[in-house]
């Protein structure tokens, strides 16, 4: 019985994602702001070279911590089935905000 169908996740109202994105910055324990990871940003090449491999249903993201202890986000292909696709694409490289960040009531 296939556990995704591709329709899972949901748009939310801008208000509720500022109030959410606000919580996770009050309750950050990192007390340099210059390390205080807000976002993480992906272009569509990679999404999309994930999301085209066959029997790719979505992207599941892992939260990771490097070697230097930097804060990371791992995307891999999901099946229906829910198991990962490992032997396929997993992206990281993402830009972070800070230092790239852009005016926005979801980063403060």
């Amino acid at each position: 019985m296939p556990k995704f169908d591709g329709t899972e996740g949901a748009p939310i109202e801008l208000g509720t994602a500022a109030k959410w994105t606000k919580n996770y910055r009050d309750k950050s324990s990192e007390p340099d702001e210059t390390k205080k990871i807000k976002a993480h940003f992906f272009g569509r090449d990679i999404l999309q070279e994930i999301l085209n491999q066959e029997g790719c249903m979505g992207i599941r993201m892992y939260y990771a911590k490097d070697e230097n202890g930097q804060k990371q986000l791992i995307l891999v292909g999901a099946t229906a089935e829910g198991e990962d696709m490992v032997g396929g694409t997993i992206a990281d490289k993402s830009i972070f905000c800070p230092p790239d960040c852009v005016e926005s009531e979801l980063n403060g």
